[in-house]
């Protein structure tokens, strides 16, 4: 019965999201067959393992991540004809959250092997959690405490602009794991030559040069933002300013930084989403993160592992990139409001 009801919500999630014409229906029809392919999921991951032993394990196979793949395309075309505001996205996402936790607390997934995985590593998958937070928000403000009075500087002096955007270009261009690769001996001789350094966690492996890597990684777009941010802000607007008898520092604060805040606040969430997916190479360096359960999924060939680590990074990029962009429609909000 339970099965049968499954497949009648999925088959109407189909049905109604294909009404092109009324997203609220596409919506609705997403979440329908999210439903049932999960309650699908559930019921068939315990009838499989009835009587199977103590070491059988149950995974999705390809046709759920198809059909999962459907019902979020579904999701994100509603959503983006419907085009709701920021608060509205927020109230969603945090719906979303709320109902993610609920399925997982439920234990109705607690049959999967990768929840089994989990079972097993539980203070393991808070530290890399813990990590992989730390890398991707602390290059981010490490970037931004960087970037932002550079990308002042590079604005009032075309000479520092045309020596900095280069080489941060290029900074840009190195690979990833070339890049952290070359952190190791880097550090390592920090480590060893820096009286103090091996104190306070300066090692050519570790969190020390994943960090260091994504900080560089990320100071072209805060750079590049802010300068154009700065270089986008009305002349007009900036004129009057000068004529009100406002010093350069004023009109920074009170005129250019508040109409440049959109751009800015979009390039710190390309850093941010980029950070997060970066961070998962950490683990390869011994930098922690769930790019941990990656590569010791890619290691033992487990495929569960590697869902482990890669399913929370993907989640937590979607979950950066909409909340940063909230902070960009506030802000463009802003200074329409204030103007009227």
């Amino acid at each position: 019965m339970t099965t049968a009801i499954a497949l009648a919500a999925m088959v109407a999630g189909v049905a109604l999201g294909l009404q092109a014409a009324r997203p609220w229906w596409r919506l609705g029809g997403s979440l329908l067959g999210l439903a049932g392919l999960v309650l699908l999921l559930s019921r068939g991951a315990g009838a499989l393992l009835v009587d199977a032993g103590d070491l059988a394990r149950v995974s999705p196979a390809a046709g759920f991540w198809c059909l999962l793949l459907v019902f979020m395309m579904l999701m994100a075309d509603a959503l983006s004809a419907l085009r709701p505001g920021p608060r509205l996205r927020l109230g969603l996402l945090a719906l979303f959250l709320v109902g993610l936790a609920a399925l997982l607390a439920s234990g109705a997934l607690s049959e999967l092997s990768i929840m089994q995985e989990y079972r097993g590593r539980v203070a393991g998958f808070r530290t890399a959690a813990a990590r992989h937070v730390a890398l991707a928000l602390g290059s981010l403000a490490a970037a931004a405490a960087i970037g932002f009075p550079l990308g002042i500087l590079c604005h009032r002096r075309a000479r520092l602009r045309s020596l900095a955007i280069p080489v941060l270009s290029f900074l840009q261009t190195i690979p990833s794991l070339a890049m952290f690769g070359i952190m190791i001996p880097v550090l390592a001789w920090v480590a060893a030559t820096v009286p103090g350094a091996q104190e306070i966690g300066i090692a050519g492996i570790g969190f020390a040069p994943a960090f260091l890597a994504l900080l560089l990684y990320s100071l072209l777009p805060v750079v590049a933002n802010t300068v154009a941010g700065l270089d986008a802000a009305p002349p007009a607007a900036v004129e009057a300013a000068r004529g009100m008898g406002m010093t350069d520092r004023q009109r920074l604060w009170s005129i250019e930084l508040p109409l440049a805040l959109p751009v800015i606040l979009a390039g710190l969430r390309i850093v941010l989403v980029q950070n997060v997916g970066l961070a998962v190479i950490a683990g390869l360096i011994g930098g922690g993160g769930f790019g941990t359960f990656v590569f010791q999924g890619l290691n033992q060939t487990a495929t569960d592992l590697i869902l482990l680590g890669a399913l929370p990074t993907v989640v937590l990029a979607l979950v950066s990139a909409i909340l940063m962009d909230i902070l960009v429609d506030f802000a463009r909000r802003t200074p329409k409001r204030e103007s009227a």
